[in-house]
């Protein structure tokens, strides 16, 4: 049995994963949680666990683009403490340290109708406080690893599913508010909970360090999503392409309109050769499963 040390007491990430692991692999794994809120929490011994998962971030604040007096948070929170966890789990001797960085460290989707596919060439670019957070911590965690010590680092792209937060509960809504919807030709990679959280038990098991980018098998298009979340939700609702003019114009506005339009219909891939591991499969669902599974879940709890 190994042990895990998740730190970063109530994140969604570290709880889906905590709760996945216990109804899928039980036997396999005994968890632990920190909460790095404690004053005390560098006092803990990290000594004998097999993997630290450092799963506390400050993900997105209002206005996190326009105010610099937010940046010295993300940095204290996604870097420095990133780092001294890091460090603590090397100096206890622990295995394997999995930081959970963000697909944010290549920047923001391209505007309507330019493709964008991230491959293993791309360099890194962040634009938010969050992605450059990330990135900063990756570069002073990586350089930690030796044959004692395996760093792991998860860039993932938007993760969805029951209790997410972000961009698909405002799709949720959307898809359960309105008749028609825009047809734009657009492709994200995205990533269901479930696969994430299976994709970490893998990765736990296995005891490797490296870079990773776990996504679903599939490139997902805006209309889809809202089209399969409407599905699930047993409303109708009209995709058309008579609306993508007016999303096109929307898309070129200066300022905040034009980057949520940017942010809905835009591109933002990663080459799919990137997220497939020999011997490591992880995909337990696919879209249309996963969308179905998350708007049950909101449904049972609405």
């Amino acid at each position: 049995m190994k042990r895990i040390l998740i730190t970063g007491a109530h994140s969604y990430l570290g709880e889906s994963f905590e709760a996945w692991a216990k109804a899928h692999y039980l036997g396999d794994f005994s968890i632990d949680t920190l909460d790095l809120h404690t004053p005390d929490w560098a006092s803990v011994s990290f000594s004998g666990y097999d993997a630290v998962l450092h799963a506390a971030a400050i993900v997105h604040r209002v206005n996190e683009k326009t105010s610099d007096d937010l940046w010295p948070e993300y940095y204290a929170v996604n870097t420095e403490l990133a780092v001294q966890v890091a460090n603590k789990a090397k100096t206890d001797g622990v295995h394997q340290f999995i930081f959970l960085s963000s697909m944010g460290i290549y920047g923001e989707s391209k505007g309507y109708g330019a493709p964008w596919v991230i491959t293993a060439a791309t360099a890194p670019a962040p634009t938010t406080f969050y992605g450059k957070s990330k990135w900063m911590a990756e570069q002073k965690i990586t350089p930690m690893e030796d044959e004692n010590f395996n760093v792991a680092i998860l860039r993932p792209p938007m993760i969805y599913g029951k209790g997410c937060k972000g961009n698909y509960p405002t799709l949720s809504k959307i898809a359960r508010k309105f008749p028609v919807f825009p047809d734009v030709q657009n492709e994200r990679s995205m990533l269901y909970i479930a696969n994430f959280c299976e994709f970490l038990c893998r990765l736990i098991q296995s005891g490797k360090g490296g870079l990773y980018f776990p996504q679903d098998a599939e490139y997902v298009k805006t209309a889809d999503m809202v089209s399969a979340i409407a599905c699930a939700a047993g409303k109708r609702i009209w995709v058309t392409k008579l609306l993508n003019p007016l999303v096109a114009l929307v898309s070129s506005c200066p300022g905040r309109i034009g980057k949520k339009a940017n942010k809905a219909f835009g591109n933002m891939v990663y080459d799919l050769a990137l997220s497939n591991y020999e011997g490591f499969s992880y995909h337990v669902a696919n879209f249309p499963e996963s969308v179905m599974l998350t708007e049950q879940s909101v449904h049972r709890e609405s």
